[in-house]
């Protein structure tokens, strides 16, 4: 049908355009607040910047140069008392009011909480990743940082530490390698003591591991480190990383010889 002249009568028998009301605008929500990241290229740090990542929650990331001692400032200290990266800031916490959190375990459980996201909510199933994020917490966080400490840092090699530090990843790598078994993840599906352990386990040839003994374990990580949160967590460029000697004696007295 051909269109109708520009000329034609307004009185023609074509309806009328209803009259658009202008539109109410929606009340445009509130651009959630990064949560702050106190953070170095650790893997304490990665544990904090992958879930975050993984929830998809904003966040700024506030460098802290431990090789400095940006730790021992007041303004971190007051959010961190026990001079340790990460630690996080969220404004948006517990009834609206902002909340710091210390200690990369707890910060995991709260934006688990948070978030629903990788800690379940029934208690059996939480209990599951309890357990396991404690292992990482107790185990193979520290033993592995201690192996790695004397194997490669240490300025006198002592072939006991070296032994006794290497000896312990070694079995605690087995107890991963077994927990495995028939399994994806830790805790039976993805979760927070995945994430908690990624880091590590990422390191394990510092910590004198072969990882062919482990092929549940290489399994598991090669999966982890291909998401691509993980992915984007631990290849955060915070500046100067790629500048700190840790074998330089300065940066040694500030990381390891505090009281």
């Amino acid at each position: 049908m051909a269109r109708a002249s520009k000329s034609r009568s307004k009185s023609a028998t074509k309806p009328k355009a209803r009259s658009k009301k202008p539109k109410t605008a929606r009340p445009s929500r509130v651009a959630e607040k990064p949560i702050e990241l106190y953070y170095w290229s650790t893997p304490n740090g990665y544990k904090i910047s992958i879930m975050l990542e993984e929830c998809r929650l904003p966040y700024r990331v506030i460098p802290v140069n431990i090789s400095k001692g940006d730790q021992f400032k007041p303004e971190f200290l007051a959010i961190s008392p026990n001079n340790r990266i990460p630690a996080i800031v969220d404004p948006d916490g517990p009834g609206g009011k902002p909340i710091s959190i210390f200690e990369s375990g707890a910060i995991l459980q709260y934006l688990g909480r948070k978030t629903g996201k990788f800690y379940p909510a029934s208690e059996r199933a939480r209990v599951e990743v309890d357990q396991w994020l404690m292992w990482q917490m107790g185990g193979i966080g520290p033993m592995a940082g201690q192996a790695h400490h004397f194997r490669l840092y240490a300025p006198e090699k002592i072939p006991y530490a070296i032994e006794r530090y290497t000896n312990e990843c070694h079995r605690l790598y087995g107890v991963m390698e077994k927990r495995l078994a028939g399994r994806e993840f830790l805790a039976g599906k993805y979760s927070i003591a995945d994430i908690a352990c990624v880091g590590w386990i990422s390191r394990w040839e510092r910590h004198g591991i072969d990882l062919n003994e482990f092929p549940r374990v290489k399994r598991w990580l090669e999966t982890l480190l291909a998401r691509p949160a993980v992915d984007r967590a631990i290849h955060i460029n915070v500046k100067d990383i790629d500048k700190v000697d840790m074998r330089d004696p300065k940066v040694q007295a500030v990381l390891f010889n505090q009281r």
